[in-house]
Formats: C-alpha cells, sequence, structure tokens
C-alpha cells in the first residue's frame, strides 16, 4: 500500500522539474481504503433520485456498497491536511481528485492510513488538442442524398440518409421518439444549445434535465465556445421538421463537459467516470460518449495495449459499473484507424460503435479492435462518414468521424428502449447488435456485426412470449452463461424436450430428459452459443411453454 502511494510521488517530482517555470496546479487521484463513516445501503433515497431507484427495480437490480458516496470525512481531512481543492470524486473507485499548489503538501498524505494510493493525473499547462475529425474528403463513397419524395424524407431533411441507414424511421412512425427516456452525453462542450433554434424543443420544455461541467466546475456546459458536443448532441435532440431531426427528439438529456479541449491527461478519465455516477444517480438510461482516451501529454505515459483489456482503466470501470447498474452505455471506437480502440470504447459493457460511408465501407479512420482481451469492438456501426449536424445556424452541415456515429445509435436505442417496455439494458444492446447485417458471422473487425436496423431489432425485443405461471417454471439466471437452471413443476412423470431457437428461427439447441412428478430442478449446459436474445421452448405431453432467455 505504501509502495503504491510512494510511485505516485515519485512521478510527482519528475512532473515539477519538468513544468518548474510554468507554476501549474497539480491534479491527485486519492484513493481510499473504505467507506467509513459514509451513507447507509439500508436508506438509498439520501444518494440515490427516485428516478435512480426505479431503474433498479425494473430492472432487478439490488444496492451496494459502490452506490455508497465517498467518506465526507476522508475528504475533509485530505483537503485540510494538503490545503487542496476538490475536483471530483468517485464512489465506484473510492477515490476523490484535488487540486494543489504547494508541491511539497502531497507528501502530508503519504501515511495517511485510510489511503490507498495516490496518482497524479493532470495539471493546467495546456497543449492545443482536437478530437474531431475534419470533413476534409468525401472518400468511399458519397454522403446520401436528401431524398424529398415522400413525406418522411421530407420531414428529416438532412438527417433523412442516416436515419433511413439504420431504418430509425420505423421507429419514430410507431410513435417511439424517446418520450420518458433520460440520455446522458459526454463531450466537451454544448455551445448555442442554450439558444439555438435546432434545440429549442428541449431547451425551452425543460428536458435539458441535468448540466454539470467537470472540467470546469458549475454547471455553465454553453458558454466555452466549444460545439464538438453541440454536433454530437444535434444528431439525437435537434428538431427542425423538414430541415432536420434528430433521432431522439422527444428524450430528455443531461450534458457533461468532461473533455479537455486543451489537453489530454487521465484526469479526463476521472472527469468520465464523475459523469457516468452522475448519470446513474439521476436515473439515466443511456450514456453516449463520443470520446475516449489511449495516449496523454507529457509526461503522462500512454495506455499499454494490454490495459485495452475491457476492463483496466478506470474509464472502462466506470463504464463497466454504469451498465451493471442498468444504463446503456454508447460509445466511440475513436478515430485511430489501425491503431486501435479508444477507452472506455474497450469496456467489456459498453456497445461500442464504428463508422462507416453509405456503402456500409468502414472509413479509414474508424478505430477497432478486438479489445486485448479479444472481444469484437466495435460491435455496430452507424453513417459518420460523412454524417449531418447542426449547431447555432438554420442549414445543417457534414462532419466526419465515430464522434457522430455513436450518437445516433444511442438516440435509436433510447426510442427502442421506449417501446420494449420491461425491457433491461442487456436486451437492448443484445437485440441492437442481433438486428445488424453481419449477425451472428463478422467479417471484418472494423464492421463488427455490422449495421443496425431498428425496425428489425423491434421485432426481436417484441418476440411473443407465453406468459408463464411462476410458480410452476422459473429459468434463471437470466442473462445466462454456459449453464441454465430450469425449476419446473410437472404434474406427473413425464417426458421433456427443451429447444432453444435464435431470433431466425434457427434451432441451436436440444435437450430431452425424464421429470418426475413435483418440482424438477435441471442444469442445462449450453456451450458454444454466441450472445444474444433465444427462446426456449419447453415440450411436455400436454403443454409446451415458452421463455425468453439472455445469452452474456
Amino acid at each position: 500500500m505504501r509502495g503504491m502511494k510512494c510511485v505516485g510521488i515519485f512521478l510527482f517530482c519528475f512532473v515539477l522539474a519538468h513544468f518548474a517555470d510554468a507554476n501549474p496546479r497539480y491534479a491527485f487521484r486519492i484513493n481510499f481504503i473504505d467507506k467509513k463513516g459514509s451513507f447507509s445501503i439500508d436508506n438509498p433515497s439520501t444518494f440515490l433520485s427516485p428516478r435512480a431507484l426505479e431503474r433498479r427495480t425494473k430492472q432487478g437490480i439490488r444496492i451496494d456498497e459502490l452506490d455508497l458516496p465517498v467518506s465526507p470525512g476522508y475528504i475533509k481531512d485530505v483537503l485540510s491536511l494538503s490545503n487542496g481543492t476538490l475536483h471530483t470524486t468517485s464512489k465506484w473507485l473510492n477515490s476523490c481528485v484535488v487540486w494543489l499548489y504547494d508541491s511539497s503538501s502531497i507528501s502530508k498524505l503519504e501515511t495517511i492510513p485510510f489511503i490507498s494510493s495516490i496518482t497524479y493525473v493532470g495539471n493546467e499547462r495546456q497543449n492545443l488538442h482536437g478530437s474531431l475529425a475534419p470533413n476534409t474528403s468525401n472518400t468511399n463513397g458519397t454522403i446520401p442524398p436528401k431524398y424529398k419524395t415522400t413525406a418522411n424524407a421530407a420531414y428529416y431533411g438532412d438527417a433523412w440518409g442516416q436515419t433511413s441507414f439504420v431504418k430509425g424511421e420505423c421507429l419514430h412512425d410507431k410513435g417511439f421518439r424517446g418520450k420518458g427516456k433520460l440520455i446522458a452525453v459526454l463531450d466537451d462542450g454544448f455551445h448555442y444549445v442554450n439558444v439555438a433554434l435546432a434545440f429549442d424543443s428541449i431547451y425551452s420544455s425543460g428536458r435539458v434535465v441535468d448540466a454539470v461541467n467537470f472540467v470546469q466546475g458549475g454547471n455553465d456546459v454553453y458558454s466555452s465556445f466549444l460545439t464538438h458536443g453541440t454536433l454530437v448532441l444535434s444528431t439525437m435532440a435537434a428538431n427542425i421538421p423538414n430541415t432536420y431531426v434528430g433521432a431522439a427528439p422527444d428524450a430528455e438529456y443531461a450534458l457533461y463537459v468532461t473533455e479537455n479541449a486543451s489537453s489530454e491527461t487521465p484526469l479526463e478519465m476521472d472527469n468520465m467516470v464523475a459523469a457516468f455516477e452522475r448519470a446513474d444517480s439521476i436515473g439515466a438510461d443511456v450514456v453516449s460518449a463520443s470520446v475516449g482516451y489511449n495516449s496523454f501529454d507529457a509526461p503522462f505515459p500512454s495506455i499499454p495495449p494490454p490495459q485495452l483489456d475491457g476492463k483496466t482503466t478506470i474509464a472502462a470501470i466506470g463504464a463497466n459499473i454504469a451498465s451493471q447498474k442498468g444504463i446503456l452505455v454508447v460509445i466511440t471506437a475513436g478515430n485511430e484507424g489501425s491503431g486501435g480502440l479508444l477507452t472506455p470504447g474497450d469496456a467489456d459493457s459498453a456497445l461500442t460503435v464504428g463508422n462507416v460511408d453509405i456503402n456500409r465501407i468502414p472509413a479509414g479512420s474508424s478505430g477497432h479492435g478486438p479489445n486485448f482481451a479479444n472481444r469484437i469492438k466495435p460491435e455496430v456501426c452507424a453513417l459518420g462518414q460523412p454524417g449531418y449536424v447542426i449547431t447555432g445556424g438554420l442549414t445543417p452541415f457534414t462532419a466526419v468521424g465515430t464522434s457522430i456515429s455513436t450518437p445516433q445509435i444511442a438516440g435509436w436505442a433510447a426510442c427502442l428502449w421506449q417501446g420494449s417496455i420491461g425491457k433491461t439494458n442487456t436486451e437492448i444492446k443484445q437485440a441492437i447488435i442481433q438486428s445488424s447485417h453481419l449477425f451472428p458471422n463478422p467479417q471484418m473487425p472494423q464492421l463488427g456485426y455490422g449495421i443496425p436496423d431498428f425496425c428489425q431489432a423491434n421485432v426481436i425485443l417484441n418476440l411473443n412470449d407465453v406468459k408463464e405461471n411462476s410458480n410452476a417454471i422459473l429459468a434463471y439466471p437470466n442473462p445466462f452463461n454456459e449453464q441454465l437452471t430450469i425449476n419446473l413443476l410437472a404434474r406427473k412423470a413425464e417426458r421433456l424436450t427443451i429447444t432453444i431457437t435464435d431470433v431466425t428461427g434457427k434451432t441451436v439447441f436440444v435437450s430431452s430428459q425424464m421429470l418426475h412428478e413435483g418440482t424438477n430442478k435441471l442444469h442445462i449446459k449450453i456451450p458454444a452459443l454466441a450472445s444474444g436474445i433465444y427462446v426456449c421452448k419447453l415440450m411436455m405431453d400436454d403443454e409446451v411453454r415458452t421463455l425468453r432467455v439472455v445469452k452474456e
């Protein structure tokens, strides 16, 4: 434990020499050993909103120690001893980040018994950094034409090409426009959103329900003149009929500034985790993040490839925990091309999105895996080579990159979920993957499972289930890994045939065994089954039961 803290101190000494004449503030992540003196799990309403509790209840997610805030007493002692300023906290990492001016004050924390580690994560010395690929060319196909031949096409305006590309209009035609769903957007800034006509419907109606600037502090996310977040948001929230209509124009939004566009430091991953936690605590359903990391400004080292394994970086840890809490986490694969993924796009639980042109050809800049654990990344792609966006004016324009394709998937996912009451985030994710044109056989790493068909995803989620008597039959865990346990009440000794089919109706597993009268507990091993949603049919002499099961 003490050795871990010393590593942080040595790094700090190097950094101090590196920036001796600049005299910036320094940011340190302080990790704690426990949450002594924090809140009680028995009273979750003191740290989670009613909406967050409702999301957990609907998905059967229990409150645990990760939900408890960081110990207020520990934070108070850290700030007092170091004379630091609090930047952010993370209940999931059990940490806080503090700013320090005095280089010697960090040593006062080294021997504190409730601190497990100290890590240098950022400074205020800024180097210009950009995150959106410019639209300098239109290779690999042309921008889809602005068709005006039907009412639908005219209504969407310049957004029609990217809408029809994934059959998103099918969801809108059914009345699923994101109403009742809350999407948290993590980016660098949202200039114009509070004044532009394209966003008037969400802003004036109070559907921007939360806004936090995790970079500068406070709630101002609009006045930085940064518009990357605005472009991203427009693909979902913009609503000017016959000019541009986004994927989820009726959803609610939380706008979080986590990316410092002037520098690249590990601190931005702390900002991201804090935003994940904020999204969770207010009850967000979907997170869309078009930012990610694999390298940093000097003196911070790049993230080594083995750490891009889906579970190691703090950004990936944050994404995975957010998913465990019932949020659908939609993340950019990045614009590094063959240079690999950005984190948290490597995260196991994230729905990672790549970028293609109108001919479904991957953009050369679209990052891809698989991640270091050999998990397919991205899982799906959308149109971003180029795609249309809109900001402060009345004229849509094109932009290129996974930053544009990612929020489209997030927006359509919110609409899909609106029309799929009672489904979990895992079921929504799997339906999107299974609707994609290359599922279940991805053909190239840039595409993953290909381009989703949200009309088909809606069909997948609404397969007719026979409503079973919960006292007579139970299948668990659901989602399952390689073994499914079925509790079944039989009225007599009889033969049971278990048939599992995929969403296309193809039989992928068959098993037969005898039941005895009364309660039967069956352990069914189903190896080598691809992740996804399946129909499990239980056939007895005079009865057939159908269940929906999900393979992790």
